[in-house]
């Protein structure tokens, strides 16, 4: 007898830009735009990695941070080019602008050009109190409990709330723009996640 592969996948659903696990835990993703340290002066650098030393060492839950890289996806920029081309009168822009899309996706082609991407992930419920054992993954928990019911999940969300403020407060003191992703485009973090076969067949980035 065939299993289905979503019985392995944790996820109970995606709603209201929030991740419900399968245990009744939740988890929210925040997209973090980092900052290039080597354009710093060294106490610049000093004092940036103090302060995040002190934000993860003032904080009272787990906390997971997770980088991501992925082949960028140019099909979005060649699109927009090709619409821009056909507005354009000039013979020698014309053929300028074809011969630049060429180069670009021949470019990409012959070389992997990647996207990094970094995220935190502030989880709320069983097994993420002071005491508990750690995060457990981005997408896994293998404590069992009940399942999360409207009430439950609304009274876990204000409490996952006040987490996410405190971790882009601390964030964004450091200079590191901040944004927590929306139901779609969790959707599409985790589409892409399980599927890795799927990148390149999925337009757009997550969070942009």
């Amino acid at each position: 007898m065939s299993t289905s592969t979503q019985q392995f996948v944790p996820i109970k659903e995606i709603r209201d830009g929030v991740v419900v696990l399968k245990t009744g835990e939740l988890r929210a993703v925040i997209l973090c735009q980092a900052i290039n340290l080597d354009l710093k002066s060294p106490d610049e650098q000093t004092a940036i990695i103090l302060q995040f030393q002190n934000f993860l060492n003032a904080l009272d839950f787990s906390v997971q941070i997770v980088a991501s890289s992925r082949r960028l996806d140019i099909r979005p920029y060649i699109s927009l080019l090709e619409k821009r081309l056909e507005d354009i009168s000039g013979d020698l822009l014309r053929i300028q602008t074809r011969e630049y899309i060429g180069f670009i996706q021949k470019f990409n082609e012959t070389y992997d050009v990647m996207s990094k991407y970094f995220y935190v992930v502030v989880p709320y419920g069983i097994g993420t109190l002071p005491g508990e054992s750690a995060l457990g993954g981005l997408f896994s928990s293998k404590k069992k409990v009940a399942a999360t019911n409207e009430s439950d999940f609304e009274e876990k969300r204000s409490q996952l709330d006040q987490r996410i403020s405190v971790v882009t407060g601390g964030l964004e003191s450091l200079g590191i723009t901040t944004k927590q992703l929306d139901t779609l485009s969790l959707e599409e973090l985790y589409i892409k996640t399980f599927n890795p076969g799927e990148l390149h067949s999925n337009a757009g980035a997550v969070g942009q």
